[in-house]
């Protein structure tokens, strides 16, 4: 199956499935003579894992990675680092019920249409556990990106209806939901509650920043750095949109207004304001790169709905099994994760073009 790796210097390629024996990544380019350990892996795991409140999943998964290559003493080599995430919790019987079923919103038809054949015990490879390898990998991206004073930090700002008003960065930890306004978290966390008991799910939207980026990340044309970084994002399952600085809300915008007015400061040319999110003619500016996703309801659900079996015939299909009623808390450090392999990668490059040849 190709597509399972993403990257040009600093390669991520993972694999494996949800209810097979474990699920892992394999990362090249990584720098060497950096520190990492384990513990640096586990605290990102930790925070995507399942099981961890009443809106997620309660599957009861330690996701305890275990480092097999490309780290000696503490510090990576330069060689290949393999990280290896073992599944504990399954229950595939939960499934053998709907094998021969197309549940609708998830990738059953499409993967049985494309191979001929699927592994449909949670979704096989198309399971949103995947995502545990690309928070591994990005955990090592992370330590990379600290040593440049780069950060990349996400959050729930939406769920359904109900929108985040102000904006604490230490709450965001400190709800389920990962939302920075502890009062819209309370009615974020009712809302997925309620629609759980109900057999349903709901969508939201999450906003990710990056700061310290430096200025000239990203090429022209096809490997523009929105572009790149729209490719890693929307890779992940459940993003069906996004958009980068005011986004969408630049249809209603002049360009008098929407123009960032370039001015000097101490820290050289700025500009006064961010409309362009931090992105220039597919370039960094400098400036704080934002970008706004927008996440779906996820797909399993135990309402009964309509659907056919692989032969056609119509039948209606109920998904049990352990679900998250709402995917954003999830999905915010898997997001973060994405942004940071996505952003080491292009720093990569940056080294090549900047490169001084000796005369």
């Amino acid at each position: 199956m190709s597509g399972s790796i993403f990257g040009s210097v600093f390669k991520v390629s993972t694999f494996g499935e949800s209810h097979g024996l474990a699920i892992g990544c394999v990362i090249d380019g990584c720098p060497p003579n950096i520190e990492l350990t384990a513990d640096d892996i586990q605290f990102e795991l930790d925070r995507r894992r399942p099981g961890q409140s009443s809106v997620t999943t309660p599957r009861k998964e330690s996701d305890t990675v275990e480092i097999l290559s490309g780290v000696f003493e503490n510090k990576t080599t330069g060689a290949p680092i393999a990280l290896l995430i073992r599944n504990a919790d399954q229950r595939s019987k939960d499934y053998s019920k709907i094998k021969d079923v197309f549940r609708p919103g998830h990738a059953d038809m499409t993967f049985h249409e494309k191979y001929g054949i699927r592994d449909y015990r949670g979704g096989g490879r198309s399971s949103g556990r995947e995502t545990a390898c690309r928070v591994a990998a990005g955990a090592v991206a992370k330590n990379v990106l600290k040593h440049f004073g780069i950060r990349c930090m996400a959050y729930t700002d939406q769920v359904g209806l109900i929108k985040a008003n102000t904006f604490d960065e230490n709450e965001i930890e400190n709800n389920p939901v990962r939302c920075p306004d502890p009062v819209a978290a309370k009615d974020m966390v009712r809302l997925i509650e309620d629609l759980a008991k109900d057999g349903d799910s709901i969508g939201g939207a999450v906003t990710l920043l990056i700061q310290g980026a430096p200025t000239g990340l990203g090429d022209p044309v096809f490997d523009k750095f929105d572009a790149v970084l729209s490719h890693g994002l929307m890779s992940i399952g459940t993003i069906k949109g996004i958009e980068f600085g005011e986004g969408f809300g630049a249809i209603a915008m002049k360009g008098s207004d929407h123009n960032d007015v370039f001015v000097e400061s101490d820290d050289g040319i700025s500009t006064k304001t961010n409309h362009a999110g931090g992105i220039l003619g597919g370039i960094t500016n400098g400036q704080e790169i934002r970008c706004r996703l927008a996440i779906k309801p996820p797909s399993s659900i135990s309402k009964s709905q309509q659907t056919v079996t692989k032969d056609g015939v119509s039948t209606d299909v109920s998904v049990t099994g352990r679900h998250d009623p709402c995917i954003c808390p999830r999905v915010v450090p898997v997001v973060e994760a994405m942004a940071a392999i996505v952003v080491l990668d292009r720093l990569l490059i940056q080294e090549t073009v900047s490169l001084v040849i000796p005369q």
